[in-house]
């Protein structure tokens, strides 16, 4: 027995090790063991509710904003101060460690920051002002970090860090998430090698067959939390775990994993939440809850963004009402991480089974007429499409129609408005607070579909931008800004909280919170007004509410 670990702890630690590692499993948990007591001190000193109607997580880079002669972690984290304090409790700061592609997902070095954006003290200096979130990117390292290279160099201790596979073994079952070859051919100090790389050929997985990867993970998993992390984001971790034969998505091993995780934090750090990223459809993608007790305790929401925008572009509230109806986490434990846009493309794969095939059609074909492009994937039946590029504002509003603007915002805030009804966590992406046109010149110099959806800011531009009262991206941050203080303000708002839900097509209406706190979210999904029977004081505006929503207007009332 240990300190760390309560015996009822250490017996499930030894039953998922023996699972993962059959024989060994006494012998990994020893080692593991051995690594808790390198972190003795991570539990918070006051435990706090896990969350509250408070929380909001803004998602960012960490370089989102440039300033000469200054750190981008030094300068985002003054932009923080200066616009989002006691607006979002929380930050989620992409991959900020140094790396090769994937604008920060094919990680060299897990335990250092890119020096180019800062040090661990910028990071530890935003953690004490916002909730953290840090992404622990465990599938898959760099082809150019010194795990790889050793393993290039047939260095016996990394020999089995990597998966090398046999020519003409059988992985057509192997689920493909890009339209890009499984294997990639390495030389090595031996010879040529078949690598496995789900994602490309710059991001080689990891083999967690093999107990030293799993430890090595772990020990990132801690470190990051010694550095301030309260929230673990666990990126594509559905497909961590191999068998030749199966579609290696979602396997047991994969969820034996993500419950050591939560087990280590619960012993060292229970104060810290671990939300997983699996961009599929929504029972997969809830199953990461485990018993509601002992896996992750919030999932990103992934079936969210197209829902809302097939809501938007139909002006019918009928599917994402049905859908939203029947969604309850499995205690209270869990919660759901909402968001509409994040640093990667709006997902069309989640909404399998809820919308129509035809329908998915659709907002592919509003992506392309509003200037936007589509990523494909791979399947038995040919490419389909994976996730659609564009920003959230472009992919809701034809960025060249003679709409007026106002209604524009209206429609985006409305579609917003839900995100922040709904029950769970919000997560906002920081061009969402903007309102972002799609950045063309970034994927012109780039060729990559997904940069339309990242452009980086200097200072002075967003300077400029937010100084200016007439700019949409003074007037949508303004909304944005007012909107999370009011959620924030009212206990029916807390992410557990119940919900009903219902819609008269037209009319999306939530009803949040416990009876003598109730808040009923009225939100009209057209470009008309829309009567609703309901009155009361409205939250938003403070003003009594009678009569008629105007187009894409949203009332909480009271």
């Amino acid at each position: 027995m240990t300190r760390t670990l309560t015996t009822d702890l250490h017996q499930k630690m030894l039953e998922h090790l023996e699972f993962l590692y059959p024989g060994r499993g006494s012998e990994v948990g020893e080692r593991l063991l051995a690594l808790l007591a390198r972190y003795p001190n991570l539990a918070a000193a006051q435990p706090q509710p896990i969350w509250s109607e408070k929380d909001a997580i803004l998602i960012t880079y960490p370089d989102q904003i440039t300033q000469a002669g200054e750190a981008p972690l030094q300068t985002l984290h003054r932009f923080l101060q200066a616009h989002l304090q006691g607006v979002f409790s929380g930050v989620h700061i992409l991959p900020f460690y140094p790396y090769t592609s994937d604008d920060g997902f094919s990680v060299v070095d897990f335990k250092q920051v890119k020096p180019e954006w800062g040090t661990w003290a910028h990071i530890q200096a935003i953690a004490q002002d916002f909730r953290l979130m840090a992404d622990l990117v465990c599938n898959h390292v760099s082809a150019s970090s010194p795990w790889f290279q050793a393993f290039l160099q047939d260095d016996p201790r990394y020999k089995n860090y990597f998966i090398a596979v046999e020519p003409g073994t059988d992985l057509s079952k192997v689920f493909r998430p890009r339209a890009l070859p499984l294997l990639t051919p390495f030389q090595s100090k031996s010879g040529e090698k078949l690598v496995w790389t789900t994602f490309s050929t710059d991001q080689v997985d990891l083999n967690f067959a093999h107990p030293e990867v799993l430890l090595e993970v772990l020990d990132a998993l801690l470190f990051y939390v010694q550095q301030g992390a309260g929230l673990i984001r666990l990126d594509a971790v559905g497909f961590i775990w191999k068998e030749p034969g199966t579609t290696c998505l979602h396997l047991e091993g994969a969820h034996r994993i993500v419950k050591l995780m939560r087990l280590v934090l619960d012993a060292t750090a229970p104060q810290v939440v671990l939300i997983t990223e699996t961009n599929v459809p929504h029972q997969d993608n809830i199953s990461y809850f485990g018993n509601g007790h002992d896996e992750a305790q919030m999932v990103y929401q992934f079936p969210l963004p197209p829902l809302v925008l097939h809501t938007f572009r139909t002006g019918d509230a009928s599917k994402l009402a049905a859908w939203a109806a029947g969604l309850e986490p499995p205690s209270e434990r869990t919660t759901f991480f909402n968001f509409l846009a994040s640093h990667d493309g709006l997902g069309v794969v989640p909404a399998n089974g809820i919308l129509e095939p035809e329908e998915i059609a659709a907002l592919v074909q509003q992506t392309l007429d509003h200037g936007g492009r589509v990523n494909y994937k791979d399947t038995p039946e040919g490419p389909v499409p994976y996730e659609l590029c564009l920003t959230l504002f472009d992919a809701l509003n034809h960025p060249h129609s003679d709409e007026d603007e106002d209604l524009k915002i209206a429609r985006f805030m409305a579609a917003n408005a839900v995100l922040l009804s709904l029950q769970g966590v919000p997560g906002v992406y920081i061009h969402s607070l903007f309102g972002s046109p799609s950045d063309h010149a970034g994927l012109a110099e780039s060729g990559i579909n997904r940069r339309l959806n990242r452009h980086k800011f200097t200072g002075p531009e967003l300077d400029g931008l937010l100084s200016n009262p007439h700019s949409r991206a003074h007037q949508v941050l303004a909304h944005f800004t007012h909107l999370l203080k009011v959620r924030a303000s009212h206990p029916a708002f807390h992410p557990n909280a119940p919900q009903t839900i219902m819609a008269s097509k037209e009319v999306l209406r939530i009803i949040r919170g416990y009876r003598d706190q109730q808040v009923g979210c009225y939100i009209n999904v057209t470009n008309r007004p829309q009567p609703i029977q309901r009155v009361g004081r409205d939250l938003i505006s403070g003003k009594y509410f009678a009569g008629s929503l105007p187009p894409y207007g949203v009332v909480w009332l009271v």
